[in-house]
């Protein structure tokens, strides 16, 4: 389930689901959270992920197509925190970095 929060957009999915999109094991120790960062289109993922792996964070999945239709890759952070960088074509990125769902 996903609900538009101001320029944010708060997403519910199961833990093992996420764990798995998110490139990393459901066990102890990951907080079955991951965080996205939603960019304009799949080169800009490309980017980030290739950024994210010069600052020695670890990609926990490559960037590819989507079963939902966009692209997306994953990393943990140097901290533990798993990410998520997304395009996706359905949803609508507005200047001021905010992101809102299709009508």
């Amino acid at each position: 389930a996903f609900f538009q929060a101001g320029g944010l957009v708060f997403a519910l999915w199961g833990r093992e689901q996420l764990a798995t999109d998110s490139g990393v094991q459901d066990a102890p120790g990951w907080g079955g959270v991951t965080l996205a960062h939603n960019v304009g289109s799949p080169a800009e993922v490309d980017e980030v992920i290739e950024q994210v792996r010069r600052a020695r964070a670890t990609v926990t999945r490559e960037p590819g197509e989507t079963f939902w239709g966009g692209y997306s890759g994953a990393f943990m952070d140097t901290e533990g925190h798993a990410w998520e960088v997304a395009h996706n074509p359905g949803w609508t990125l507005r200047e001021d970095g905010g992101v809102e769902l299709a009508p």
